[in-house]
């Protein structure tokens, strides 16, 4: 295991409906999924490539994830938010190269329906989606994102209020 690998720059997107519920994906099975995972719910996220802006990889990611495109930004973050990965995902998940990530967190208002969603419209990373409220989110992501995710809460909660400002 290599202690020196840096953190991937990343994005997460809170996807949210008019009535405050957020998307949510159930990660599939597979690298970077511990065996006997309980927690496997996220919101999207993914990495920022090369040349591109967080704002333009907020989008691909939400197409690549979910397969919409009917999304528009309301809020940035202007902090990064980082996670570790656990020891035994260290050079396994993450393509390998990455300790963990370091993630710019942007909140979406949903402009289209349901039937939008396709989670097979790219790689799929998603096997099931749900809308929730946000304040579940800690206690169905992996242990490792948990903190991510309450200060996830802090800063966007409640998230109909973030949505009447804008």
């Amino acid at each position: 295991m290599n202690k020196n690998l840096g953190l991937r720059k990343a994005v997460g997107i809170i996807l949210a409906r008019d009535d405050g519920k957020i998307w949510t994906g159930k990660r599939k099975i597979g690298i970077g999924v511990r065996p006997n995972e309980k927690n496997l719910w996220q919101m999207p996220q993914g990495g920022i490539d090369i040349g591109e802006s967080p704002e333009n990889a907020a989008y691909r990611e939400l197409e690549e994830e979910t397969g919409t495109t009917s999304a528009e930004i309301i809020f940035t973050l202007d902090e990064w938010l980082e996670y570790n990965l656990p020891s035994e995902l260290i050079g396994k998940a993450l393509g390998g190269k990455f300790k963990g990530q370091k993630q710019k967190w942007f909140l979406m208002i949903f402009k289209g329906d349901d039937s939008d969603f396709n989670l097979n419209s790219h790689i799929a990373e998603f096997d099931e989606w749900a809308w929730r409220d946000i304040e579940e989110m800690p206690d169905l992501v992996v242990d490792f994102k948990k903190e991510l995710y309450l200060k996830l809460i802090e800063k966007f909660s409640p998230i109909k209020d973030k949505i009447k400002s804008n």
